[in-house]
């Protein structure tokens, strides 16, 4: 698959393209990641991207010409008609279904907009999604596009070290969507703190009836929506409502 991303600082991408285990999907090009500065496309000595915006108000707004020119490059190049991605607050947020599919997909141009926002009629007229990492707001869209590169190239075969490692992570369907359970290493006491002897005990049916317990209840107290999206999907048995009803008699009392 290949991801083009549009950028006024490609530079960004150095670190996450050719460091940690991630990067063995870029170097062996199962995600082929093109960078692109806008710049480039601009017209004029000062190669100027952004202008001030009608109507008044702060800041500065990224011209749709530029973008277009960029744009029309990029699907020479690419010799097909990908799907236009933008970083937005307005976007939908991303999470383990999509980028899942975006992992399964023939990539999508990648734009990082920057200032004030890009200029709608270049949106309106190119843009096929739009996502967000979530309710706050970034100086730009690298991180964003870095976040969701970062997560496609580890669900490629053959990049993380044990095949079943991303299966083990949260939200992966694998785990019902639930969050993932807590996880414990050597020393076994660690400034007076134990590890649960079920995980020492070599009883491998305990030790994964403990994960999935403590997974039902790590998802119950921080995210309750998932399990009750669990719920719905017919994905929790008897024996995982009782461990929930147990739960809630844990809770302390109201104030």
């Amino acid at each position: 698959m290949r991801f083009d991303v549009v950028t006024l600082f490609p530079e960004l991408f150095a670190p996450l393209l050719t460091t940690g285990i991630t990067r063995r999907a870029f170097e062996s090009g199962q995600v082929n990641v093109q960078l692109h500065q806008l710049r480039d496309f601009a017209q004029g000595n000062y190669r100027r991207v952004d202008d001030r915006p009608f109507g008044g108000g702060p800041g500065m707004v990224m011209m749709a010409e530029p973008l277009s020119q960029c744009l029309t490059a990029v699907r020479a190049e690419r010799h097909d008609d990908a799907p236009v991605v933008l970083f937005s607050p307005i976007g939908q947020p991303l999470n383990h279904a999509m980028v899942t599919r975006w992992s399964e997909s023939r990539g999508a141009v990648l734009i990082c907009g920057r200032y004030e926002g890009i200029d709608q009629r270049f949106i309106d007229t190119h843009v096929t999604e739009q996502i967000s990492l979530g309710d706050f707001v970034l100086s730009g869209g690298e991180i964003a596009a870095m976040a969701l590169l970062d997560a496609v190239a580890r669900l490629q075969p053959g990049v993380l070290g044990d095949a079943d490692s991303h299966a083990q992570d949260s939200f992966n369907p694998a785990l019902d969507g639930l969050l993932d359970c807590p996880h414990y290493t050597r020393p076994e006491i660690w400034q007076g703190q134990t590890v649960p002897d079920v995980l020492l005990s070599g009883h491998h049916v305990n030790i994964e009836r403990w994960r999935r317990e403590q997974r039902l209840l790590l998802t119950q107290g921080l995210r309750p929506e998932l399990i009750a999206q669990a719920r719905h999907a017919g994905q929790l048995s008897q024996t995982d409502e009782v461990v929930l009803s147990g739960y809630n008699r844990k809770l302390p009392d109201p104030l």
